[in-house]
């Protein structure tokens, strides 16, 4: 289900780059201001790479978040001032939505919730996102494997009695 929603949005966003890409033209004589961040994929889980694309940097920049560190926009050839760059998010970054501010230029803008970092599981035993069994876990494993031995047994017990007629 989450995919599918994060597949809507990705699409979606890649829709409306697609219609604004045309309009991002460089203005001759005019100090240009970077617009139009978009982070795709805009919900990422933690440690995964995120492309931002941003309009109106013709030649480059860098960008910020909290979630990742400072990263190179590189302009994109025959695009008329579109810049792109590739962050890798922390693996100790907060769940939740972030922003991130770029810089052209010296221009500035920031998109306050460019993209949402989800929690992850923890791998290993189980994939649970829990530090571990709980006392009562462990005395309702304890009680069902006491009921299979038990069970097992007369089951074993009976079987035996039955050969002996």
């Amino acid at each position: 289900m989450r995919t599918t929603r994060a597949l809507a949005a990705a699409g979606a966003a890649v829709a409306v780059l697609g219609l604004a890409a045309p309009t991002a033209v460089a203005r001759d004589g005019m100090n240009v201001r970077p617009s139009n961040i978009v982070a795709l994929p805009s919900v990422i889980a933690r440690g995964g790479q995120l492309t931002v694309t941003v309009d109106d940097c013709p030649a480059g920049g860098h960008m910020t978040s909290e979630a990742f560190p400072n990263t190179t926009l590189t302009p994109v050839p025959g695009t008329n001032g579109t810049s792109r760059g590739t962050a890798t998010v922390n693996r100790d970054a907060r769940t939740g939505s972030h922003s991130i501010t770029v810089n052209c230029s010296g221009q500035t803008l920031t998109n306050p919730a460019a993209f949402t970092v989800i929690g992850g599981v923890q791998g290993g035993v189980g994939g649970s996102s829990s530090t571990g069994a709980t006392p009562t876990d462990m005395a309702i494993g304890g009680g069902l494997v006491a009921a299979a031995l038990i069970g097992g047994g007369v089951f074993w017990m009976r079987r035996r009695t039955e050969r002996r007629i």
